[in-house]
């Protein structure tokens, strides 16, 4: 879609502002002080008229009269001859030329009673404000303002030794601009670009930086000084203005540092791990969890997830002062809440035969010990099974932002795409991921999420087949966007119950430290319903 043209400045209904309102050819206004922005038809008064009428008449006054000084901006009238504007009574006219062409092919006019602006002629057709002057590229340099006003003024403080033009649409325009005159500004060596002091000003520069990054150079204005080369002028900041031409600094993209920038940034503290595992030969690999990790635990289906997840949760609960978060979508929160409790008792109390039983003074302890201090959150998330991604995404970051929880458990994200509601399984696991892995950025959690693994060929999950990353459920994004994935193995046939019951963690990703391979074994207490660290009678006699 073509831009439209800005075409005058004027007062803003919504919040006051004397000059912020931009108005455009198609109708348009937008308020750069409060981002009101409202549609409209063309009218007779600002529509750009393209020949005949108006135009000519205005070409026949720009003809007869000479250029006069601007006064109110201290613009003398040699300055305002180089540019051809003249001054018809209460109005300054500012011509635009098209190339190869001596007369203007269209005006802006300054109302100085009102402030306003407006256009006549055919100004998308026009090169830049002042392009006219500079066409043999004398200079090796041209600096570009974002209205005419400053750039008579930027040219007036040069003493005319700099080309200087203008966009011709302000700083909303200022991609559109420089495209229609990219082979007049690429003549140049080096383009220099005043913006405003203000936000429209810096959000114009990433729009011709878009064109012109190599060659592009930035001017830092001073907003107590003034917010644009005309402030410069009228205060008499004529040196502060060239001292900051001479020291615009070259453009650098977002996300590119200098060395200096990479030196501070490498001998500043860096955050601290938010907190380890239960189980230290994990510990070994992973160095703990660190704030903005993604981890990703992956088993087949009923190998002990929610099991480790638990002991976790318990871990971190009980060694920091972290607010815990806890999405368990396939589980009541009472089996959730019960879980917990669990571990805190050393027993599994969701089951009947638990010598602990619901209502008594230990069970009311453990509650306590668990949920007393606010610091472990569970959200019901069992009763929607069928929630869209936004919706899970949006439960994470209320508990992130709202509750302040630092530690996330997401279990499991497979569900969102079963029963094939969202269509394609790996687009959807593709847009949880990259949602999960910004929101983790975006907030400073350490988020846990559980997948599901795809069955191998031959021996199964169940049966304690090896788990890799090719084995992740549906998409690669989940590889790919985790800093940690960690598998679970077990063969939960086995005939010997030590193998049965012994689940053998595997790093299989791992961005921190790059290490990588088995990590330690559990064995789960069918009493107490634990997990602990266990070495393997085989690995024991390696060892000795």
């Amino acid at each position: 879609m073509e831009e439209s043209t800005l075409i005058s400045k004027g007062s803003c209904d919504s919040c006051g502002s004397s000059d912020a309102n931009a108005f455009y050819d198609d109708g348009h206004s937008f308020c750069f002080s409060c981002n009101t922005h409202k549609q409209g038809e063309p009218t007779v008064s600002n529509v750009t008229l393209t020949s005949g009428g108006e135009l000519d008449r205005l070409i026949g006054v720009w003809n007869a009269k000479g250029a006069t000084a601007i006064p109110d901006r201290s613009l003398t009238t040699g300055t305002c001859s180089k540019y051809g504007v003249i001054v018809d009574g209460d109005v300054q006219m500012y011509p635009y030329f098209a190339e190869g062409i001596t007369e203007p092919v269209g005006f802006k006019l300054r109302t100085v009673s009102t402030k306003g602006f407006r256009a006549v002629g055919d100004i998308k057709s026009a090169g830049l404000f002042g392009q006219q002057r500079f066409g043999n590229h004398e200079q090796n340099r041209i600096v570009i303002t974002e209205g005419e006003l400053d750039a008579l003024a930027a040219d007036q403080m040069f003493g005319s030794k700099t080309a200087v033009v203008s966009l011709k649409g302000g700083a909303a325009a200022a991609g559109r601009d420089v495209k229609a005159s990219y082979n007049f500004l690429d003549g140049f060596k080096e383009i220099v670009f005043c913006p405003d002091a203000d936000t429209a000003g810096q959000e114009a520069i990433a729009k011709i930086a878009d064109v012109f990054a190599g060659k592009l150079r930035i001017m830092k204005l001073d907003a107590s000084v003034g917010k644009d080369a005309c402030d410069y002028l009228k205060k008499g900041k004529t040196e502060e203005f060239t001292k900051a031409f001479f020291s615009a600094a070259a453009y650098v993209p977002e996300g590119i540092i200098s060395k200096e920038d990479l030196w501070e940034r490498l001998n500043t503290e860096r955050p601290a791990a938010m907190g380890d595992y239960p189980w230290e030969e994990l510990n070994k690999l992973t160095y703990g969890f660190r704030p903005t990790e993604l981890i990703t635990v992956c088993a087949g289906s009923g190998l002990g997830k929610s099991s480790i997840l638990r002991e976790l949760v318990m871990h971190v609960k009980n060694t920091t002062e972290h607010k815990i978060g806890c999405l368990f979508m396939e589980e009541s929160v009472e089996r959730t809440a019960e879980g917990f409790m669990g571990v805190d008792l050393s027993t599994p109390v969701h089951l009947p035969t638990s010598s602990v039983k619901r209502g008594s003074q230990e069970y009311k302890d453990s509650f306590e010990r668990v949920f007393g201090d606010d610091r472990l959150m569970i959200m019901d998330a069992s009763f929607d099974t069928g929630a869209t991604v936004d919706q899970v995404v949006a439960r994470v970051r209320y508990m992130a932002k709202a509750l302040d929880c630092k530690v996330i458990i997401l279990d499991h994200i497979s569900i969102l795409v079963s029963g094939g509601q969202h269509g394609d399984e790996r687009k959807a696991l593709d847009e949880i991921m990259t949602k999960l892995r910004s929101l983790t950025q975006d907030t400073g959690i350490t988020l846990f999420a559980v997948s599901h693994l795809k069955r191998p060929e031959g021996k199964g999950h169940e049966e304690g087949a090896v788990t890799s990353v090719a084995q992740l459920r549906g998409s690669a994004s989940i590889a790919q966007l985790s800093d940690f994935v960690l598998g679970l193995e077990r063969n939960g046939q086995a005939e010997d119950p030590t193998e049965r019951n012994t689940t053998h963690l595997r790093v299989l990703k791992n961005r921190f430290s790059g290490i990588t391979g088995p990590a330690g074994h559990l064995l789960y207490n069918g009493n107490t319903g634990r997990l602990s660290e266990f070495t393997p009678p085989e690995e024991e006699e390696i060892i000795l």
